[in-house]
Formats: C-alpha cells, sequence, structure tokens
C-alpha cells in the first residue's frame, strides 16, 4: 500500500506526517485490497477555529473511497476521516464477498 500525503499552501510536520502514516496503515487490517492512498491536508478559512480539512482517496479495485472531515487540528480530523473510512472499507468488503 502506497500513502502519499500532500499539504496544501503549507508544510505539514515530520510528525504529523507520521501520524497519518500510523493511522492510515490501521486501514490495511480492514482489507488487504487497497492499492494506493491520497491524502491531502487543507488549511480552509484561517480566521476560523475549525478549519483543519483532511480529505482522503483510497483506490481499492473496480473504485475509489473516499472521505473529507474538518476539525480544529489536522490529528483530530485524521482520526475522524480514519473511521468513515473504516466504515466505507467495511461495506466494501462486504458487497465483494457477496459477489
Amino acid at each position: 500500500m502506497e500513502i502519499k500525503i500532500q499539504s496544501i499552501k503549507f508544510d505539514a510536520t515530520e510528525k504529523l506526517e507520521a501520524y497519518i502514516q500510523k493511522k492510515v496503515a490501521k486501514l490495511e487490517k480492514i482489507s488487504e485490497d487497497i492499492i494506493a492512498v491520497d491524502v491531502y491536508l487543507k488549511v480552509t478559512k484561517p480566521e476560523a477555529a475549525q478549519n483543519k480539512e483532511v480529505e482522503i482517496k483510497i483506490q481499492v479495485p473496480g473504485t475509489e473511497i473516499f472521505a473529507s472531515k474538518t476539525s480544529d487540528t489536522f490529528e483530530e480530523s485524521t482520526d475522524l476521516v480514519v473511521d468513515a473510512l473504516d466504515k466505507q472499507l467495511a461495506k466494501y468488503k462486504e458487497k465483494q464477498r457477496a459477489k
């Protein structure tokens, strides 16, 4: 599984990238079918409190799974996105088994 992290209009710290890598790697336990993962980090409306957006796109055979969350910190947004993708991957796996 290849994980690409892109921070848009700012530089992400190594600590933040390591945190994201660790969280995203857990998704592989749910589905071994993951080909690649693209993570996008954005700061929306710098003056607002809830402005750290994390978008994750997962490529699996035949489709892509996507989730996006915004919160106070990138770590919190990452946790929320990974939880959402966890559920989506479980549904994807069930559909694959049914075929």
